[in-house]
């Protein structure tokens, strides 16, 4: 394989789309909503909360005020800190991809709505700290969870424009976040986005596997 002659970098969202954090972002949701004594068993509904800013979530899906949403917030964090965030994932085939791309000559990045504190100790527990040359997070007091915001974070940080760049991410917030920017938005359709709400954002590709990702990145077309 050789490198693309159109990109010179990828970057990628964290949940769904490296690992796989069901398990633990779908305990530390139910931890929250227990407080507000809800008892949450659907887990497809669930499932909707991986991937989209926290925040949003418990507003969106549950009508919580800006406040209470805030405080669940807090209380998610109570087990994700110390538990959640562990029982996790990494998908097959992520560390060979990230591999051929860094054996290209592209520069990698995360780009994740996820705080950096919490992005970088996943990244360093899988091992995959290495292959990143920048990872672009929020803030835990809510700044920068709009994807849009991250991207252009990141990009300005790997010291390339939009246009050289691609977006890999499995929901509609990730290839939402490339169109605006300029980037361009490829989906996984492994993580947890379907094929309609990737392609509706924007997706551009669609990829079955980590390794599609490579291929084609490092192809020319």
């Amino acid at each position: 394989m050789k490198q693309t002659k159109l990109y010179h970098a990828v970057l990628f969202d964290l949940d769904g789309t490296l690992t796989d954090p069901e398990e633990g972002i779908t305990r530390s949701f139910r931890h929250a909503l227990r407080r507000f004594g809800i008892e949450e068993t659907d887990q497809n509904k669930l499932r909707q909360v991986i991937g989209p800013p926290l925040l949003e979530s418990f507003v969106r899906l549950y009508g919580f005020s800006q406040l209470d949403a805030l405080l669940a917030v807090e209380t998610y964090r109570e087990y994700f800190s110390k538990t959640g965030i562990f029982e996790n994932k990494i998908y097959p085939g992520i560390e060979e991809m990230l591999q051929a791309l860094k054996e290209g000559g592209l520069k990698l990045a995360v780009a994740t709505s996820k705080p950096t504190v919490f992005a970088n100790r996943i990244l360093e527990h899988f091992h995959i700290a290495r292959y990143f040359d920048f990872v672009a997070g929020s803030e835990l007091d809510g700044t920068r969870t709009d994807k849009a915001e991250v991207i252009r974070w990141a990009l300005s940080h790997i010291g390339e424009p939009p246009e050289s760049a691609v977006m890999v991410g499995d929901r509609k917030h990730d290839m939402i976040g490339a169109v605006k920017t300029g980037t361009y938005p490829l989906g996984a359709l492994y993580g947890y986005g379907s094929r309609e709400e990737l392609t509706e954002a924007g997706a551009k590709h669609l990829a079955q596997t980590p390794s599609e990702i490579g291929e084609y990145i490092l192809t020319d077309l």
